[in-house]
């Protein structure tokens, strides 16, 4: 009996191995130890199945319940827990030293959306030419970036310059 991702592997009715089994109600009162051939008698007789939730004990619970009903439940369950979950993405803003005042604005706005929405943010200020001589000009474009952004980001890692490239990553703020 194999289960959808992320379900546990549980025996069921005839799958039971062990001879005598602590048996809880579909209401959850104790039977009491129980020998299996039995409980599944009872568990024939109440229209339910027979399930090992706990195979190490001694003796093994089982559990009387509708077998079916609880693998939807479960499955129902994580996929909510999923879908409530956000994954951190990593967008990239791409600049040069020589970019425009107006064009830095737009690409802060960009940025700025990026940031509410949760995502991690790379700054990345391309050399081209003679303009790997002064990197600082590239430094001062991320500089001013991130001082536009200080109320929404973090740096993450500060500006670094790696061939004829200079990047910072910026992390948003924890929310209160």
């Amino acid at each position: 009996m194999r289960c959808l991702v992320g379900l546990k592997d549980f025996r069921v009715n005839d799958r039971i191995r062990a001879r005598e089994v602590l048996v809880i109600d579909d209401e959850g009162v104790k039977l009491g130890a129980i020998k299996t051939p039995e409980a599944l008698n009872i568990a024939d007789e109440k229209g339910l199945d027979l399930v090992e939730v706990a195979p190490n004990a001694n003796p093994p619970v089982c559990r009387l319940m509708d077998y079916g009903k609880f693998k939807y439940d479960q499955k129902k369950k994580e996929r909510q827990s999923r879908d409530k979950q956000h994954t951190v993405e990593v967008k990239e803003i791409r600049l040069r030293p020589k970019t425009d005042k107006h064009d830095i604005d737009v690409k802060v706005r960009k940025t700025r959306r990026f940031l509410e929405s949760g995502d991690k943010v790379i700054l990345t200020c391309f050399f081209r030419g003679r303009e790997n001589i002064h990197p600082e000009r590239g430094e001062l474009v991320l500089n001013h970036m991130m001082e536009q952004l200080e109320d929404l980001a973090k740096i993450e890692s500060p500006a670094r310059h790696q061939g004829n490239r200079m990047s910072m990553t910026l992390a948003p703020l924890a929310k209160h």
